[in-house]
């Protein structure tokens, strides 16, 4: 580990650099052109990532190779590269556009590694990954960030360099990291995307995320930072659900879309070989354990959910319904999936952790919201592409809170574009109930948020949600410590200007054993 806050940041300026500016004796066109990154971190290892691609967005989809390529990688026990402590090579092929996993094993606990990738003559920057702690040690402090939503032609990525900038344990992928759609206003673009088509095949997935790794920004916070993952809707298509698109003209076919975004999210993504696609499915549910202080379970909540409540004969996309619609409370349906929901429930039943997380990617709390009936008609009901559209999960959720009796339990999620700090209480038909679980919920990196009045006029209805914010782009920083864990709003100051600051805009605290938000 480094020794200090300096000697961090200074390497942190320097992997920056090192994104920016390719080694001097590289090819004309080098191939790591789409950075490094690292993840899915256990106690003696973790996942690094490259991908070949000397011309990242050529048309079909293999970023300019046609043949398998041999790639060495090394690891190193100090930031300069001078002492490798493992190597190795691995065969890139075009069947998976040339991506690099290395499973690392055998690394001690809990301390950063440094990587890199040679190929074809070049040499990839200088990435940093992290060890989780071994399960049974006490743990002082775990530093962690949260991003979601991040539309690529509406802004730059600043966020994430400030991320970066902060020096996170480990940062938090919440859903929406890439955008399937391109807008057709150029009034709302900053750049562009790769196609003004939307990406619906594999080639059009893989020349999208390639973009996004193009970006400076994003690349650093993924050379200096590790990452735990999950999705949300974009990274295959808007609102959809399960094995149903959002509109019901779009069934035949979805589901090789489908197929194909999940191929190419795997592809991108530094994760575990058992993550990999098999048949329809791609296992993203999993849960990581920091020492005795903290767990956090990764949730994929579009997956396996059931189809949505009441939709109309043509969509399927989220709405608000009202009371009439009583197939949003059955109990047969699932947002999680039935085997998800066990296996979550059953590690609630074995944490020892002083803080148990639970990332995903929507606000979990129920909500009260102004919505339309299909005659054009105000109501006030609930969301039917959320938890709310399934809360006989969020239900089951709570009540396994109880009967476990789990220390702590604090959910994560985006989607919403805005900041949210809310108290999931025991009834949410019952605002006077005790509060069980707190959550926090972040803003988009560079998306539109929602309404802002709209919102706020509905919180006097919604006296469990503590904060709300609409209006500003950013991200969420959390420190937990076996007494609190803190929660700071951080926002940047235009999204248009990739040299945007950053400043704080709220910071909260959760005290040990009181499920309760006090804003500092």
């Amino acid at each position: 580990m480094m020794t200090t806050e300096m000697n961090r940041r200074a390497w942190i300026a320097a992997a920056a650099s090192a994104v920016l500016v390719p080694p001097a004796w590289s090819q004309a066109a080098p191939p790591f052109t789409l950075g490094v990154a690292s993840g899915d971190p256990w106690d003696d290892g973790f996942v690094i990532w490259t991908r070949l691609a000397p011309d990242p967005l050529a048309a079909d989809g293999l970023g300019g190779l046609s043949a398998p390529v041999a790639v060495h990688w090394f690891v190193y026990d100090d930031a300069e590269g001078r002492r490798v402590v493992q190597r190795g090579e691995v065969m890139t092929h075009p069947r998976s556009a040339h991506t690099v996993h290395v499973t690392l094993r055998d690394l001690q606990p809990d301390r950063p590694y440094w990587y890199r990738f040679e190929a074809l003559g070049a040499q990839s920057p200088m990435g940093r990954g992290r060890t989780l702690p071994h399960a049974d040690v006490q743990v002082r402090e775990l530093r962690l960030a949260m991003a979601s939503c991040s539309h690529y032609e509406v802004g730059y990525f600043s966020a994430y360099r400030h991320m970066a900038a902060e020096n996170p344990d480990y940062v938090l992928f919440l859903g929406d990291y890439i955008y399937e759609f391109s807008f057709s206003d150029p009034k709302r673009k900053v750049r562009n995307h790769d196609q003004t088509a939307d990406a619906t095949d594999l080639a059009g997935y893989r020349n999208r995320y390639a973009l996004y790794r193009t970006d400076a920004d994003l690349q650093t916070l993924h050379a200096t930072t590790s990452c735990l993952m999950t999705w949300d809707d974009h990274e295959v298509e808007n609102d959809y659900g399960g094995l149903l698109p959002q509109d019901v003209a779009e069934d035949p076919g979805f589901l090789k879309r489908r197929l194909a975004a999940y191929q190419a999210y795997y592809e991108h993504m530094p994760l575990r070989r058992e993550s990999r696609l098999k048949g329809q499915n791609l296992r993203l549910y999993k849960g990581y354990r920091f020492g005795r202080l903290a767990e956090i379970n990764m949730l994929d909540g579009r997956q396996y959910r059931s189809a949505p409540a009441c939709p109309t004969p043509t969509s399927r996309r989220g709405r608000v319904v009202g009371d009439d619609c009583s197939e949003r409370l059955d109990p047969k349906r699932t947002m999680l999936g039935f085997r998800q929901e066990q296996w979550l429930f059953d590690r609630f039943k074995q944490s020892q952790a002083r803080w148990n997380l639970m990332g995903q990617d929507l606000l979990a709390a129920s909500l009260r919201q102004k919505g339309k009936d299909a005659e054009g008609r105000a109501i006030v009901g609930h969301w039917t592409d959320g938890w709310d559209g399934y809360p006989a999960t969020r239900d089951r959720m709570i009540a396994a809170m109880q009967e476990t009796r789990l220390s702590n339990p604090v959910l994560l999620g985006g989607d919403i574009h805005s900041y949210w700090a809310t108290e999931l209480k025991a009834d949410s038909r019952d605002p006077a109930s005790r509060s069980v679980a707190t959550e926090f919920v972040g803003t988009s990196i560079t998306y539109d948020g929602p309404p802002y009045e709209v919102f706020a006029d509905m919180l006097p209805e919604n006296p469990h949600v503590k904060y709300f914010e609409s209006r500003r782009r950013g991200y969420v920083s959390l420190t937990v410590r076996p007494e609190a864990l803190e929660a700071r709003f951080q926002v940047i100051s235009d999204r248009r200007d990739p040299q945007a600051t950053l400043s704080t805009l709220a910071s909260f605290v959760v005290e040990n054993g009181k499920p309760a938000i006090q804003r500092l």
